[in-house]
């Protein structure tokens, strides 16, 4: 696709920078801060039928209390691979397979393994405010192009102050989110 238009590719560089983000809280939901959720499970795959899928395409995951979570198979046969799934996963926790369904306790998180998230937690991040910094290098480098192609300099100026308006929030939106779970992580 083609973009003719500075404001058409400001936009497109602040749909990144959002997808960036979409991503990061998606990420950062896998992280489990010493309570039981469900999310910690969207990362886990078992095999089905030849092909991977994640745990809750091929189970019903419950939270009864804050200390566990009961993982219903659809299907009897899968209980023994998404045991499997989820000792592979190595998410810090043991699974319990009673026939029919998987109990999981969450064990209280050690200090070491908090540090060990909270630094899983930064370096995804880095990650976003990498791809939101690339988001803006793009707009810039597009904005480039516009003004050899005859885009009036004020325009192109106007434009990078706008990205960088955009980069600026978003980076720092980014941080509050790593800062908070961070905090989630570390509260005992």
């Amino acid at each position: 696709m083609e973009i003719k238009d500075s404001k058409e590719n400001i936009a497109q560089g602040v749909s990144k920078m959002e997808n960036a983000i979409e991503h990061l809280e998606e990420e950062l939901k896998t992280f489990r801060a010493g309570k039981a959720n469900p999310a910690v499970l969207n990362s886990v795959m078992v095999d089905y039928y030849g092909s991977p899928t994640p745990v809750p395409k091929v189970a019903s995951v419950s939270v009864p209390d804050p200390k566990s979570m009961i993982v219903q198979p659809w299907e009897k046969k899968m209980v023994a691979a998404i045991v499997k799934a989820i000792m592979d996963a190595n998410l810090g926790f043991t699974p319990i397979n009673n026939g029919e369904n998987i109990r999981i306790n969450i064990p209280p998180l050690t200090e070491e393994r908090r540090k060990e998230l909270c630094k899983q937690a930064r370096s995804a991040g880095e990650s976003a405010k990498m791809s939101i910094r690339n988001a803006r290098r793009d707009v810039v480098e597009a904005h480039k192009k516009f003004k050899k192609d005859g885009l009036e300099e004020d325009v192109c100026k106007d434009a990078e102050v706008e990205i960088q308006k955009k980069t600026d929030s978003f980076v720092k939106k980014v941080d509050e989110m790593v800062a908070a779970k961070e905090k989630e992580i570390m509260t005992v």
